[in-house]
């Protein structure tokens, strides 16, 4: 795909086959640094706060807090795509208990927070590396397009980008919803 892996040889995003000492054949997929992988994380909340440097910069009562990661290769159509799947996701209970609600149809609130750390990747060593996440500058100004995207659906709070927050919530189930690729 254009860049190529300087210990190998070998183009990102490409399998291989590889044959061990033992003669087992591996198949090996080369890292593909340009897919998009935003995550969000989305907690169905009764209550929820952000407080940085001592004051509350963001809070909500009934609605989604959500965790927001930008990956590497993101850009704005997947911030599209999760705002129109997040305000439309339908995980509050209706009359008859059944999950069928969106926050839009309970008139419920959102508080956003950016968080690099889903990016963590602990497989080698203890001490967990970043390098899946964007650049701050582009991980803050998809962060920015994202809460101003969705708060033209439902009311949007915020914390503070690259901000060290505290953040309180209260589940309510607990109902928790990890959106990325791989289901999208």
């Amino acid at each position: 795909k254009g860049k190529a892996n300087e210990t190998q040889g070998i183009p990102l995003g490409f399998t291989f086959e590889a044959t061990t000492q033992s003669g087992l054949t591996k198949y090996i997929r080369t890292a593909d640094r340009g897919k998009k992988i935003m995550k969000l994380v989305i907690q169905r909340v009764n209550h929820a706060s952000v407080t940085v440097e001592g004051k509350v910069t963001g809070e909500i009562k009934k609605g989604y807090l959500v965790l927001l990661g930008v990956g590497q290769g993101d850009d704005e159509s997947m911030v599209e795509r999760y705002v129109k799947k997040l305000h439309k996701l339908r995980i509050f209970s209706d009359e008859d208990g059944k999950m069928n609600l969106s926050v839009k149809d309970i008139g419920g609130q959102i508080l956003s927070i950016s968080q690099v750390t889903l990016f963590a990747d602990t497989k080698k060593g203890n001490r967990p590396a970043f390098t899946g996440a964007a650049k701050p500058e582009m991980a803050s100004q998809l962060y920015d397009d994202f809460n101003q995207s969705l708060s033209t659906h439902v009311p949007v709070e915020r914390g503070r980008f690259g901000a060290d927050m505290q953040v309180s919530l209260v589940n309510d189930g607990p109902v928790t919803i990890i959106l990325d690729t791989k289901n999208r």
